[in-house]
């Protein structure tokens, strides 16, 4: 007998996401709440879990220099 409070195991197992990187026109990148509106200048160019926009970003942001600087 079900008592209606179990959690579906796909509900469970699915991590949600809670986040979004943001890169702006200098590739610089910035975590932000994936609830909260894209400030002007920014876009978003990946969403995750908090760990994996950690994760993107470490992989992706190689050199901390703006654009406009390494040029």
């Amino acid at each position: 007998m079900s008592t209606g409070s179990e959690t579906a195991p796909d509900q469970a197992e699915t991590p949600v996401a809670t986040h979004q990187v943001l890169m702006n026109d200098e590739e610089q990148y910035c975590l932000w709440p994936l609830a909260k509106a894209v400030p002007s200048g920014w876009k978003s160019v990946f969403s995750g879990t908090h760990e994996d926009c950690v994760a993107h970003v470490d992989k992706t942001w190689t050199d901390m220099r703006p654009k406009s600087v390494r040029a």
